[in-house]
């Protein structure tokens, strides 16, 4: 619930500066911002209705209260915002009526309404705890607005806040609503000012903006955040608490994880499979395995059970470090404790034996798959897919690309690199440049690497005019391409004594500025 901020006397110590709105290249940052006073409430006195805006207003109010829409529509055309706010103003204690009229005067006159009746619908609906509503309204209004427009937002609630004896949890809403459209500066400057005023967001709320920064990477300021929140003295909850072990754990700070681990019951909380299962991906994640399995072993000893997620973070994390027999143990464990694999636990562990070339233990891990009717999805075939091509098994590989057609799946980049590398482990790169084309009449796209393997597929069957098509084709499609590929096409061509081959690759290259580097002589 929302309350009056008990450090009111006190600004931010910090305030994020320019972060360039959603997708923007500059990183918000903290800077220092000096303390300030609380500020009271504003109050602007409106014009009372008078003449014919009076008696408009009486009437629209009568046929409302009677749902006379008919009579509605015949006044529309004589709407403006003066109307339109003083209506709403007539009608606010009824929260239903009001949002049908709002929505209705959208739609029959939208030049009637401005910011102060927005602000209005807003003040009735979140009073009335519609918060929803209240937060659809918001995001149409400030999706497509301009630079200045949410400043103008929040003093449109502002001044109207008074007379429409309205909640705090209008601020909020749209602190919430900044946070989800992840319009960090302008969620920022909305919490500022709401402790300029006296009032703090709820934990959801908070929640909400840590939840977007981590999103999308900005983990120093999700943490800096969470710092000013236990300041404001903003109590936390559980989902709180587990964003910020996660990251501490993203930010590589393990020893604060734990140390917020062992607080959580300090604070009034209880860890839960998520507090764990995040400690132990960033263990993970940081090949430190000895360290994740004492903390899934921690779970059972705090009352809980590891689950799928907790299964194949370890599995994972093993697969990942080449421990596939500790990756296998942990899969037993997992079925011993009745703790149901899927899709996700066989993938990584198909995945991470095919890596390995143990193709026994991938085809074992897929009949078991098979068996236990887990569903199978593209992954898992591309997996089996590319450990039989990199051994240079393309018969066996061309039986699962069959087998796609009877479970529904369409072969993506990924499955067609793995057979063009299968063609041209075997030196068949003619076969390789078909399966190329097949993949762009497909609608997939080739990598890097993908190119580079089927260009020195060529190059070692020195077939420089193959290697030549090939190349060819990426300059036609701005495929970008390592320039020492380049080079040894062009100087296997230039040592078949090819140079009006070599000049016209060049000529296209320069085209489109493909080469950055000189041949050698």
């Amino acid at each position: 619930m929302i309350r009056v901020s008990t450090c009111v006397n006190r600004r931010l110590c910090y305030q994020y500066s320019s972060f360039a709105g959603y997708g923007g290249s500059e990183n918000p940052r903290l800077s220092k911002n000096p303390a300030a006073a609380n500020i009271p409430i504003p109050h602007r006195s409106n014009p009372e209705p008078k003449g014919q805006d009076l008696d408009f207003v009486n009437v629209a109010h009568s046929h409302l209260i009677q749902s006379d829409w008919d009579k509605l529509n015949k006044l529309s055309d004589h709407l403006d915002s003066f109307r339109v706010k003083n209506v709403l103003l007539k009608i606010q204690k009824d929260y239903l009526l009001s949002l049908e009229f709002f929505n209705w005067t959208k739609t029959r006159n939208p030049g009637s309404h401005s910011l102060e009746t927005h602000a209005i619908v807003l003040h009735t609906l979140t009073k009335n705890r519609k918060f929803k509503s209240a937060e659809s309204i918001l995001r149409d209004v400030l999706v497509n607005g301009g630079v200045d427009l949410p400043a103008k937002v929040f003093d449109a609630l502002l001044y109207s806040y008074r007379e429409c004896d309205s909640t705090p949890r209008v601020f909020d809403s749209l602190f919430k609503t900044f946070a989800h459209l992840k319009k960090f500066r302008n969620a920022t400057d909305t919490f500022m000012q709401m402790k300029d005023y006296g009032f703090l967001p709820t934990v959801e709320s908070c929640n909400a903006y840590m939840s977007s920064l981590l999103g999308q990477g900005r983990v120093d300021i999700a943490l800096r955040f969470y710092r000013e929140m236990r300041r404001c003295k903003i109590s936390p909850n559980t989902y709180t608490l587990n964003m910020v072990m996660s990251g501490y754990c993203r930010s590589g700070k393990l020893d604060k994880g734990i140390e917020l681990l062992q607080d959580m019951e300090r604070l009034g909380f209880r860890a839960t499979d998520v507090s764990y299962n995040t400690l132990i991906a960033g263990h993970c994640e940081k090949g430190l395995l000895s360290s994740a399995l004492k903390l899934k072993n921690m779970m059972g000893k705090n009352g809980l059970q590891p689950n799928v997620v907790t299964f194949n973070t370890l599995i994972h994390g093993f697969c990942r470090a080449v421990k596939l027999q500790e990756a296998s143990k942990v899969f037993g464990e997992m079925k011993a404790l009745n703790v149901a694999p899927n899709t996700v636990t066989y993938n990584t562990l198909i995945n991470g034996y095919s890596q390995q070339g143990d193709h026994e233990m991938a085809f074992r891990f897929y009949e078991d798959m098979v068996c236990n009717g887990i569903q199978r999805d593209i992954l898992t075939y591309n997996a089996l897919i590319l450990g039989l091509c990199k051994q240079a098994k393309t018969r066996k590989a061309a039986q699962f690309v069959k087998e796609l057609d009877k479970e529904n799946l369409v072969p993506n980049s990924s499955t067609f690199s793995a057979l063009i590398m299968g063609q041209c482990v075997r030196r068949n790169a003619d076969r390789g440049f078909e399966l190329y084309k097949s993949m762009i009449r497909s609608g997939c796209h080739p990598n890097e690497q993908t190119l580079n393997i089927l260009i020195s597929a060529f190059c070692k069957n020195e077939d420089f005019d193959g290697a030549a098509q090939v190349l060819r084709e990426i300059v036609r499609r701005s495929i970008p391409l390592d320039s020492r590929t380049v080079h040894q096409v062009c100087n296997g061509l230039k040592h078949q004594g090819k140079d009006q081959l070599v000049k016209e690759l060049l000529q296209e290259m320069e085209g489109k500025k493909f080469l950055q580097e000189p041949l050698d002589n």
